[in-house]
């Protein structure tokens, strides 16, 4: 935890966690899947909210915040 001196009074009581144990890289190809796109339609395929769609391929990643197993494949160092 990081806590700042109150040197504003934004600054007061604030309180962020330490990140030093967070991988900077890129994700593991192996803890990632592709990530659904809903474009604004309902379950039927129609257009439900107006103005949605296209954007950028994103990616979902399987995070362990536990910390308790790896899937095979994935090695830590």
């Amino acid at each position: 935890m990081k806590v700042y001196k109150p040197t504003t009074p934004g600054f007061r009581d604030r309180t962020i966690t330490d990140r030093k144990g967070l991988w900077k890289g890129k994700p593991f190809k192996a803890l990632t899947t592709g990530k659904k796109r809903i474009s604004g339609r309902n379950n039927s395929g129609q257009v439900t909210v107006r103005f949605r769609g296209g954007g950028h391929k994103r990616l979902y990643r399987f995070i362990d915040f536990k910390r308790q197993a790896l899937p095979a494949g994935v090695q830590t160092s």
